[in-house]
């Protein structure tokens, strides 16, 4: 290809770039309803800005790296911000952030340069205008010079303090920082729009932004939006803290929210190492983040330093494996679940999000499919989120191909051939071959009997299971103890006399367990952990359950904590059925055994009415154990600290549950202590008592 030929394919390259992102950019900041990840926006965004680096005598007045955001949209009044709020340079791999740290080092003249890190929290970027102390007006980011007057709508955010706190606050401060909604608040809110029939938002990202530019503040009001607060904008009166570390200080100590986890670290082995062990910690945060700040900390540097083009040369996000990519279905099948679930499966051209080359994603159901019309060849957004299964969140109907195929449900399931069923009041479809007839299932039940949270068998993993099926060797989780022997299992792929014997003892050691883990293995529907223990604590032993729960006594179950007519009903059609008191039957005489439910037990009921929450790493009790330890003396273990709270049991690391029993004056337990109080229920002589817990992490 000639050299104007290349050139003219870059040209045509960078008007394509241009008119793409612009669309993207109006759907995400002022529809609210974004067509692609960020990571492939971000893609794009780097490709156009190499072009343009090439060209720059061909950049066009509209393109996406002259603004940051999108014009404001035209229901809310213009502002025009008294500092333009830029955006930030990214960074994706580790030598990104060590070029940027040579390049301020270089400028700075400096050997070593205090960074201040923070996190790159997933919202919307706001200005906040305080005069004489008193909140006046906010805007949003808009195009960066322009935003919108979303005054009423923050007023109603209840994190922002109206009024600053102390006696002498500036005469004008401008506060920029991020409006947010936290995970579980999303949660509540899709399930509202659930129940109200209405459509759910796609992240807390849009959720917040839904939220903030609602023309009636009283919708806005009635959703649980926050506020963390990061930088200044305007500042006149007061003087400047010296450091962006300080700043936040500053902000707090007027009543501004701040995150509390910015951390001051040293040159580029500091900023890296926040930024693992922030992604380690990413799960577990109360908010979406996609990546971690790093700036200059003092405000002197920052200013030598300086800004290029879109950006400040002083400050860079660094941000984290893409979590959303797309991607193009190369065809949809089916799985079987243990349950006879049949969930449609997207088979996927392999692609990296969140670090992890996903190849399959969940389409959860048929309604799901046609409610987000996934057809076979569509380019389609893949979403994962730490451990949870991948799914595909929507299609990009732009890139659809002209032979894309709808997806046909199969009326006979394609392990066994038994005929696919729904109910009319599911949105599931099932296979009606049942576990005894579907190799799948049955596959299915015995990895569910074996996991940790039933029977706990070390080292029986799926791919055993699968081998043991597959070649006929077992049947159902009775077969695990009789059928199995050293020379059966040594025989195996990938298995020695060593590990088959390994295997064969904590099959033995299973078989003394408890009656909660025993109903829980069985795998009945809908018949969970928390309703197992609920169920052995009210019978006390299988056979009063079985009894119970046949459709003449059905009605006692709905006695049962946590058990109401569907769980009654699947428990009455689990034990209606002669394999499945067959397999209760062979498990006993195969010499499963166990303490016959709360009522056996010489301490039970003896703390009842008394909750616990247990937080931190206790030394020798694993949380499950001690947790099963209490309801067996039934207390009630609870997961979050309140007034009623009882005790709080308090290990190593503990965190804010410790910081919130200590300002509510609730008894702490360490383990020494909650042992004490468990022999005590039983007549021994230790006495309960309470120590002081290990302090609340920061």
């Amino acid at each position: 290809m000639s050299a104007m030929g290349g050139a003219g394919a870059d040209l045509a390259r960078m008007r394509s770039l241009t008119a793409e992102l612009n669309r993207h950019i109006y759907a995400y900041h002022v529809q609210d309803a974004p067509t692609i990840p960020d990571a492939e926006y971000d893609r794009m965004f780097v490709e156009l800005q190499a072009l343009e680096a090439v060209h720059p005598e061909a950049i066009s007045n509209d393109s996406p790296t002259f603004r940051v955001g999108a014009a404001p949209i035209p229901e809310f009044k213009q502002v025009t911000h008294t500092v333009p709020m830029l955006s930030l340079n990214n960074a994706f791999a580790p030598e990104d952030v060590d070029n940027f740290d040579r390049r301020a080092r270089e400028s700075l003249g400096a050997a070593r340069i205090a960074y201040a890190s923070d996190l790159k929290f997933d919202g919307l970027a706001i200005s906040l205008r305080f005069e004489d102390g008193v909140f006046v007006r906010a805007a949003t980011r808009g195009d960066g010079s322009t935003g919108e007057d979303v005054t009423a709508n923050i007023r109603t955010v209840r994190a922002i303090p109206l009024r600053l706190h102390g006696d002498q606050p500036p005469s004008v401060l401008e506060v920029r920082g991020e409006v947010l909604m936290f995970k579980a608040d999303f949660a509540k809110l899709n399930a509202r729009q659930r129940a109200a029939g209405q459509k759910e938002f796609a992240n807390p990202r849009n959720a917040a932004a839904g939220s903030l530019r609602q023309l009636d503040s009283r919708i806005t009001a009635g959703r649980s939006l926050r506020f963390f607060s990061y930088g200044v904008g305007a500042l006149e009166g007061a003087a400047m803290p010296e450091s962006h570390s300080a700043l936040l200080e500053w902000f707090g100590a007027l009543g501004l929210p701040v995150s509390g986890e910015c951390k001051v670290v040293q040159g580029v082995d500091g900023l890296l190492d926040y930024y693992a062990g922030v992604g380690k910690r990413r799960p577990g945060l109360p908010y979406e983040i996609d990546g971690v700040v790093y700036k200059v900390d003092r405000f002197e540097d920052q200013q030598r330093l300086g800004f290029v083009s879109r950006a400040p040369r002083f400050a860079l996000a660094h941000k984290f494996p893409a979590e959303e990519a797309l991607t193009v279905v190369q065809e949809i099948e089916v799985q079987v679940g243990r349950t006879g679930a049949i969930t449609p499966v997207a088979r996927l051209v392999p692609v990296s999000v969140g670090g992890v080359t996903v190849t399959n994603a969940t389409l959860h159901n048929e309604d799901e499919v046609r409610r987000k019309d996934i057809r076979i060849g569509d380019t389609v957004i893949v979403r994962r989120a730490g451990d949870v299964i991948p799914e595909v969140v929507g299609c990009v109907l732009e890139r659809r191909p002209a032979d894309a195929r709808e997806f046909v449900m199969p009326t006979a399931c394609p392990v066994c051939g038994s005929p696919i069923v729904r109910a009319e009041d599911e949105a599931v479809a099932r296979c009606a071959g049942g576990w005894t007839v579907c190799g799948a299932q049955k596959k299915g039940a015995l990895m569910h009997f074996v996991s940790r949270r039933a029977l706990d068998v070390e080292g029986l993993g799926d791919s055993l299971i699968e081998q043991l099926v597959d070649k006929g060797l077992v049947d159902n989780a009775a077969d695990l103890y009789t059928k199995l022997d050293l020379a059966t299992l040594a025989g195996l792929e990938r298995m020695g006399e060593k590990s088959a014997k390994n295997k064969l003892d904590a099959l033995e050691k299973s078989k003394q367990t408890t009656l909660a883990r025993f109903i829980y293995g069985l795998g009945i529907r809908h018949v969970g952990e928390s309703t197992a223990k609920a169920l052995a604590q009210h019978f006390g032993n299988i056979d009063a359950l079985v009894h119970g729960a046949t459709w003449e006594g059905g009605l006692q179950l709905l006695e049962v904590p946590d058990v109401g007519p569907v769980v009654a009903r699947s428990l009455g059609q689990f034990f209606a059925d002669p394999a499945s008191l067959a397999l209760v039957g062979q498990l006993r005489a195969a010499g499963m055994t166990w303490k016959e439910g709360a009522h056996a037990l010489k301490n039970a009921g003896a703390l009842a009415g008394k909750t616990f929450v247990l937080t931190g790493t206790l030394p020798t009790l694993g949380r499950d154990e001690a947790a099963a330890m209490l309801e067996a003396a039934g207390a009630k273990v609870s997961g979050s600290v309140s007034k009623k709270t009882s005790y709080v049991v308090a290990g190593a690391d503990a965190g804010s549950k410790l910081a919130k029993a200590q300002e509510l004056g609730i008894s702490l337990l360490d383990e020494e202590g909650l042992l004490a109080l468990l022999n005590s229920t039983t007549g021994g002589s230790a006495a309960p008592t309470t120590k002081e817990a290990p302090s609340a992490k920061n």
